[in-house]
């Protein structure tokens, strides 16, 4: 792929249509442990807003770094993150990817740059501005993707973070999920402005707005993006227009919109949209989707499995990684993986 367009072939489009089912029958099994009572805490749910973590992850290179929001499983998983690893973290298992103590809202994992999950709204922002000044110094040719709603459009930290980013030129891509809620507020009622991409133009910054239900539209508008970034033009805002199926969390009583606009959305389901598009274009048969939503199906339960033979972390180790100092005796103690 290069200057912003992608070379699609069935190889290409099964992988998107697959990675966005993975993210949605990961989290529909997450939905039943929550239930149970086997994942604690809280649970916030990227049913619907699938096509943007795939899109944009299928645009990224390995140096990369990304920083997510609370809602992060969909990106985690695009990112390349294994999904045992991940449900062991879900279910607050020693094997998880962060020993149990990140949870649904903490996800990291050093190897693949993957650094959030973070339970702040706009709190990413920050991070990423100074990860972006980092890799500008000593990882050139990295760029780093920050997802964020367009709630956290009303924190200082984006206006901070957008203004920093173009005045040291970072390479720095601002991604804005609008699904048009932040938790129960619509956006017209916070914001006169409510395309996210036009307050790129008070920095002086490109920006784009793009369909965020079509993994296709995303990718595309995003490889132009990182073209741009990686050519060392400063930072990029894309606003990617979504919208979430489920409530903002499993304790959300979704009272602020009707059952009717929930239900309109739904008709633009990213997965079926593309496979229905795939079937009709005869670029998948019945075989190959049913083949698909089988493997999908083995790889949750073995990483159930793998979360239910794991342990929970001793309570002798409850102090382990809290003071830094600890920490970095411990990492210059243990061989590198």
């Amino acid at each position: 792929m290069s200057a912003g367009k992608l070379h699609l072939d069935r190889a290409h489009l099964h992988g998107l249509y697959r990675e966005m089912l993975r993210i949605r029958r990961f989290e529909a099994r997450c939905v039943e442990l929550y239930q149970a009572q086997r994942i604690r805490g809280f649970l916030h749910l990227y049913d619907g807003q699938e096509a943007v973590a795939v899109g944009v992850m299928g645009a990224l290179q390995p140096q990369d770094a990304t920083v997510a929001t609370y809602r992060e499983h969909g990106h985690a998983l695009a990112r390349g993150l294994p999904m045992a690893p991940l449900m062991a973290e879900m279910l607050g298992k020693r094997e998880g990817c962060c020993r149990g103590r990140g949870g649904s809202m903490h996800i990291f994992d050093s190897a693949r740059r993957f650094f959030g999950g973070n339970a702040i709204v706009g709190g990413g922002l920050p991070l990423a501005t100074g990860i972006a000044l980092a890799d500008q110094r000593l990882r050139p040719g990295a760029v780093t993707a920050c997802f964020f709603g367009e709630g956290a459009v009303t924190e200082g930290a984006f206006h901070e973070a957008m203004n920093l980013a173009m005045v040291w030129r970072l390479p720095l891509l601002f991604v804005c999920e609008n699904n048009l809620y932040a938790m129960g507020m619509p956006l017209a009622d916070a914001e006169a402005q409510t395309d996210v991409y036009r307050k790129a133009q008070a920095y002086r910054m490109p920006a784009e707005q793009v369909d965020g239900m079509d993994p296709v539209r995303v990718q595309a508008a995003a490889q132009r993006a990182l073209d741009q970034v990686r050519a060392g033009q400063g930072p990029f805002l894309l606003e990617c227009r979504t919208y979430r199926f489920r409530a903002h969390s499993m304790f959300d009583p979704q009272s602020y919109r009707s059952r009717e606009e929930v239900e309109h959305w739904k008709q633009r389901d990213p997965i079926v949209a593309l496979r229905d598009w795939l079937a009709a274009n005869h670029l998948a048969h019945a075989g190959e989707l049913a083949a698909i939503e089988a493997a999908i199906e083995a790889e949750i339960a073995e990483a159930v499995a793998f979360a239910d033979a794991g342990t929970p972390e001793p309570v002798e180790e409850l102090e382990r990684f809290v003071l830094m100092d600890q920490v970095v005796q411990e990492s210059q103690r243990e061989p590198a993986p």
